[in-house]
């Protein structure tokens, strides 16, 4: 301990050991002592010694640190101290880099011992299991040291992080580290983790990432916050550039609309940080990761189409059009809003339609072109509107129809109050700085970009060029400066002027042969072209004889021989005769030869270091490889060959002609045939409601049929004497119509009155029969009654046991209750004998006593307790048996409340039958008293007149007493 202490003091144990020999003492004492401290002691000596003897402390002490890690993960203190020294030993660290003779050295220094730590990939793992360690001390110097390991040897380390099981999610769970020193040093590692491996970065991002660091964006505020939020975006970055996996999912995520409130900076002029200025350049350029035109086309246009939904570019124009922002975020503000806006017709009208915040208000365009023409502007804020405008005219037929029509004479406004689009793009056109020509015409030949329409539009432009001469055409125009040359003073570049009128009228001429017959109407046009072609000019300007060779070989190509003189054979000829076909080859082939046209080929943003290097634009050289070798086809083909050649146009357009009138006959049939897709398809949902409807009311109608069969069988059934009333109400119905019927019986009746007196006696044996049964339905009145008291007693009695039933299951469900309490009691006494508490002195015999008596009493209890579930069990038995004999008794009560039912029924059929037959009674009566009458008017005698008479008003009178009782009650 002395030792260490001496080392520890500033090496004060002498001048005899050096300080190899006091490293290497350190490291036996700490792969050889037993004790915890002393190994603690020495590994805390050799972190103090690691800054200043780096070499040393690495060679000799790297393998027993690595050790310590694997052995005394215990202590969080010693392995704390294991990791800032091999922290020290591997990073170079600025201070140290400064106080080393070579700073190559230190950092050869540093990747060899990196190289040494991971030759064994469990190192790296051990690493990562150290960092689930939540001990500042241990977490904090283990991300310090696997940063430097990735800063080091990034690609090794990272594929050994990228085999290890869980090794990414580990590195995660750092983001939601609750200390912001280990957060954000946690993100420089994801940083260097995710740098250049798409394999990590699509991890990253799936293990909820983008949540993750934008709510740190958030919690830090935005735009306004410190290096933390330049650090996560960075890192966002990371993920996103050149991910086309990592894009889809953050914008499938919503996470664009969380990106809109990073550019809410206010109205306010002031404000503007350093940090924030860099915090916001870098969101910037994060939005154009998103929309990048290197980026498949589908993902770009959808990443467009959110930014747009949620408001972002509505909030980019508003700092676009913002006082008091820095010129670096405005430039890069106008490259964002170019990107987003770039070939989607959406933002592009939308663009169109921002209005700068002026009095009167101008179009953003316009603000925008003004910049751009104004030689005072820096030059990268007049290149970002260029690239503005390029993108706004980017596949946007529409909006280059807008450009051109503000150069023709119909739309021009003559107060002159206000300047267009186009009188600021002529402006820049024909002004004496040579960089603004070069953008007005390169503005200007997107305008026409595979545009034909506006190609002939732009013909039509007459430019007023002095007072008393008549008006020129624009393309005249542009012959006529580009053929003065040199003879105007212009600032800028030599060239740039006529390399920019040159690519304008390639562009403009190229497939669009009115445009052609435009050009060679003037006849000083070619003459300048193959004089400017054939001369030996330097370097400077071979680059305008190669344009001025692509502009007559467009008119040569795309020429359709309408004019004689310079017709397509007559312009070779030309060529050869002047210029030599080999040397017009040679001239047209330095465009693609020249330095800066591989240069800006690449993207299509203008992006030059100066305006010297401003000489070829992105959709130019597109042209010029699409053109030169058609152009040499054509310089080498003769005239047979032509004539083949447009008798072969023409057979091909007849065949185009034919193709697009077939074409448009498939498009209509496919028009047709959808419509009538959509009409059958109409027609099958409404058949297909029609069958239901007819099938619901086929259903319908069969239970109508079941039920009325079922009514009618129940009527039969319910009225079996219904047939025999009816028979006798049409007897009585038919009798008086009969007339002559009743005479003939009444002949027959003389001849045969034996017979009738027959007839007479079957008559009264039947009044007798009635009497009978009309006096035994008084008895089944009495019957039915006495059964229906007997009922509702019986009833009564139910009812009454049901009530006593009740009252008894409830008493019981009470006791059930009280002893369930007491069982409860019970249980927690039990457990409160069951751990008796300690107490202090008392000996071990007093103690067994006591646990003696608590067993026996929780023995009792145990037992008493088992009876009471005994006697639960049983009284849960009863109770189940008494509600079976309630649910029997309230069966039972249902069953003869229907047998009470019924028998009400038939009482009252009965009463029905009684009165029918009465009826009838009272009808024979009469016709019995009506045939006597009538023999008596015959003049045949009856015998017993008077006592039958006496005899049937007795019955009568019997009848009508029966008849007032039975009506009385009723």
């Amino acid at each position: 301990m002395n030792f260490l202490r001496g080392v520890m003091g500033g090496q004060s144990a002498g001048p005899q050991h050096t300080e190899a020999e006091t490293i290497q003492k350190l490291c036996d004492r700490v792969a050889s002592s037993t004790l915890l401290d002393d190994r603690r002691n020495a590994v805390r000596a050799l972190k103090s010694l690691s800054k200043k003897y780096r070499l040393e402390v690495g060679i000799q002490a790297m393998e027993h640190l690595i050790h310590v890690l694997q052995t005394d993960r215990s202590d969080s203190e010693i392995i704390g101290y294991a990791l800032d020294t091999l922290y020290n030993i591997i990073s170079n660290d600025e201070e140290e880099e400064v106080e080393e003779n070579s700073t190559r050295q230190s950092e050869d220094l540093g990747s060899q011992f990196t190289e040494i730590f991971i030759k064994q990939p469990e190192n790296v793992t051990l690493l990562l299991s150290l960092l689930e360690e939540f001990d500042f001390h241990v977490r904090w110097p283990g991300v310090k040291l696997l940063t430097s390991l990735l800063k080091q040897l990034g690609p090794q380390v990272q594929q050994i992080i990228l085999v290890s099981p869980m090794g990414v999610s580990r590195l995660m769970d750092l983001l939601a580290d609750s200390r912001e020193v280990i957060r954000n040093d946690g993100v420089l590692l994801l940083q260097a983790l995710t740098r250049s491996n798409g394999a990590i970065q699509k991890i990253v991002a799936f293990e909820n990432a983008f949540e993750r660091l934008l709510d740190i964006i958030t919690e830090e505020g935005n735009s306004d916050g410190g290096i933390v939020v330049e650090d996560c975006l960075i890192l966002l970055q990371n993920l996103l550039k050149n991910n086309n996996s990592n894009q889809n999912f953050f914008k499938e995520g919503s996470y664009i609309q969380r990106m809109k409130p990073w550019f809410d900076v206010g109205d306010e002029n002031s404000g503007w940080s350093a940090q924030k200025v860099t915090n916001l350049h870098v969101m910037l350029q994060l939005v154009r990761v998103l929309v990048s035109p290197t980026n498949p086309p589908g993902a770009t246009s959808s990443c467009q189409k959110a930014m747009f939904q949620c408001g972002l570019l509505q909030q980019l124009c508003t700092i676009l059009m913002a006082t008091g922002v820095p010129a670096d975020i405005l430039t890069e503000t106008i490259n964002t809003v170019s990107e987003v806006i770039r070939g989607y017709q959406v933002n592009q009208d939308y663009f169109a339609s921002v209005n700068a915040p002026s009095n009167p208000p101008r179009p953003a365009i316009v603000v925008l072109l003004m910049s751009m023409v104004n030689e005072r502007q820096p030059f990268v804020l007049r290149c970002a509107v260029l690239y503005c405008f390029q993108c706004f005219l980017y596949k946007n037929q529409k909006g280059q129809g807008e450009i051109v029509s503000t150069l023709l004479p119909s739309t021009i406004d003559a107060t002159g109050n206000s300047v267009s689009a186009g009188q600021l793009l002529c402006g820049g056109l024909f002004s004496t700085d040579s960089l603004s020509n070069w953008c007005a015409a390169v503005a200007l030949a997107h305008a026409l970009q595979e545009n034909a329409t506006q190609k002939e539009q732009l013909l039509r432009v007459q430019l007023a060029t002095s007072i008393g001469n008549p008006p020129v055409s624009l393309l005249q125009q542009c012959t006529n400066i580009l053929s003065q040359g040199d003879k105007i003073d212009r600032r800028g570049s030599k060239i740039q002027t006529r390399v920019g009128l040159l690519m304008l009228l390639c562009t403009w001429l190229s497939n669009c042969p009115i445009a052609v017959t435009h050009f060679l109407h003037n006849s000083a046009n070619v003459p300048f072209l193959t004089g400017q072609i054939a001369e030996n000019l330097g370097e400077e300007e071979q680059l305008v004889q190669g344009l001025c060779a692509l502009l007559l070989g467009i008119s040569i190509y795309f020429n359709d021989n309408s004019l004689e003189s310079y017709m397509k054979e007559k312009l070779k000829q030309l060529i050869e005769k002047r210029i030599g076909k080999e040397n017009f080859i040679e001239k047209l082939g330095f465009i693609s030869k020249h330095e800066l046209y591989s240069r800006a080929s690449q993207k299509p943003q203008p992006n030059f270091p100066s305006p010297e290097y401003m000489i070829f634009d992105h959709e130019f050289t597109k042209l010029v490889k699409e053109l030169e070798g058609v152009i040499t086809k054509a310089i080498y083909k003769s005239s047979e060959e032509d004539k083949k050649e447009e008798e072969v146009k023409k057979t091909l357009e007849q065949h185009d002609s034919i193709v697009t009138h077939y074409k448009n006959m498939i498009r209509e049939q496919d028009l047709q045939l959808e419509e009538l897709k959509q009409q059958i398809s109409t027609l099958k949902c409404q058949n297909e409601q029609l069958q239901t409807a007819v099938t619901q009311q086929v259903s319908q109608i069969q239970q109508h049929k079941d039920q009325y069969n079922l009514l009618k069988v129940q009527l039969g059934k319910d009225n079996p004497h219904q047939g025999s009333y009816s028979d006798a109400t049409q007897m009585n119905g038919i009798q008086p119509e009969e007339v002559g019927r009743l005479r003939e019986e009444i002949e027959e009746l003389k001849s045969n009155q034996e017979l009738l007196q027959s007839q007479l006696a079957e008559k009264d044996s039947l009044i007798e029969n009635l009497k009978s049964s009309q006096a035994s339905p008084g008895t089944n009145e009495q019957s039915s009654a006495t059964a229906s008291a007997q009922d509702s007693e019986q009833i009564a009695e139910l009812k009454q046991e049901l009530a006593t039933l009740k009252s008894q299951l409830n008493s019981q469900s009470v006791e059930i209750t009280k002893l369930q309490t007491e069982k409860q009691e019970l249980l927690q006494k039990t457990e409160t004998f069951a751990k008796p508490a300690p107490v202090p002195g008392e000996s071990e015999a007093v103690a067994a006593a006591k646990t003696t008596d608590v067993e026996g009493r929780l023995s009792a209890l145990l037992q008493e307790t088992k009876e009471l579930k005994n006697e639960i069990k049983a009284l849960s038995e009863e109770r189940a048996a008494i509600k079976e004999q309630l649910d029997a008794s309230n069966s039972t009560i249902a069953i003869l409340q229907n047998e009470k039912n019924k028998l009400e029924v038939d009482v009252t059929d009965s009463k029905k039958e009684q009165d029918d037959l009465l009826v009838l009674l009272a009808d024979q009566d009469q016709k019995i008293f009506s045939l006597k009458n009538k023999l008596k008017e015959l003049g045949h005698p009856v015998e017993e007149e008077d006592e039958l008479e006496s005899g049937d008003q007795d019955d009568e009178e019997d009848e009508d007493e029966d008849n007032g009782k039975d009506q009385g009650p009723i």
